[in-house]
């Protein structure tokens, strides 16, 4: 006959037995959230530092050329060979804080370093014709992370080793990932596009901003 002690100990067990799985599944989504919260801080934060390293380095090359600017006679003309991840530009938006060297090339090696120009775009000292320059939303110091709060009207520099090109914001809007090239078909007058993946933290999507010139150095 078992005891009225046996009797709860063994209710005791049996207890025990149903809180362990619980405590497991519980340190599991410990361990899921912890993961997750990981990877999203490497993603915003642990993959801009070899960007920022990137980026001082361009940087100091770049600055003494926008200081001295050549005269567009000699800029490079169109189909001319470039060196990808190479200084290009400075890309300023200061209605959203953003101040970008901007290097040559849309590969991922190029992006790593920062925002890229597609190079088979127009130059900024190009008569006629579309600038593109892609940037990262999320990685590597997120140069567009708040491109989406660019309005019509505001200013975009691109300081370059030929002068300084402005640019006055006409369009901010988002299109399907799929068929999102056409934004790079070049045009008549002397223009600008950005692009970068939308939403944030995902890429099914391509954020569009547009500009048009509204000053250019002398030339």
């Amino acid at each position: 006959m078992v005891s009225v002690a046996e009797a709860a100990l063994a209710t005791s067990r049996k207890r025990l037995d149903w809180h362990r799985p619980v405590r497991a599944f519980g340190m599991l989504c410990l361990l899921a959230a912890s993961f997750s919260a990981g990877y999203v801080a490497w993603t915003l934060w642990g993959t801009g530092i070899a960007t920022q390293h990137a980026q001082q380095a361009l940087r100091g090359g770049i600055t003494s050329q926008i200081a001295h600017p050549k005269p567009i006679s000699e800029a490079p003309r169109p189909g001319s060979p470039v060196v990808p991840g190479s200084a290009y530009a400075i890309i300023r938006i200061p209605s959203v804080g953003i101040d970008f060297v901007v290097v040559q090339g849309v590969d991922y090696a190029s992006l790593k370093k920062g925002p890229g120009h597609y190079p088979d775009t127009a130059n900024p000292w190009d008569k006629t014709g579309r600038v593109g320059i892609a940037g990262h939303r999320t990685t590597y110091l997120h140069p567009f992370f708040n491109l989406d709060k660019v309005k019509a009207g505001d200013q975009i520099q691109l300081l370059t080793a030929y002068g300084t090109f402005t640019y006055s914001v006409t369009r901010n809007y988002v299109i399907p990932e799929a068929g999102s090239g056409i934004v790079l078909k070049q045009t008549a007058a002397p223009t600008l596009v950005l692009t970068t993946c939308n939403p944030k933290l995902a890429s099914y999507q391509r954020l569009i901003v547009e500009a048009k010139l509204v000053s250019a150095p002398l030339g």
